[in-house]
């Protein structure tokens, strides 16, 4: 059995502002996955970032 090493993970908090009828769809999403809020507009920010076309080439240009 491999060791349990804890790990900090670094996150930074953020303050958003979103209408509440886009955050009560949110926390429907997360609960129905079981997760946070915090957790689930992470994943949606992360598959949105790693699936924009050229995001990277757009990204480099400016």
């Amino acid at each position: 059995m491999s060791d349990f090493i804890p790990k900090q993970y670094k996150k930074e908090p953020i303050t958003i502002r979103m209408d509440l009828e886009k955050l009560e769809k949110i926390d429907k999403l997360a609960s129905k996955y079981y997760l946070s809020r915090s957790e689930f507009i992470n994943q949606c920010i992360n598959y949105t970032l790693d699936h924009i076309p050229n995001l990277e080439k757009q990204v480099t240009e400016e």
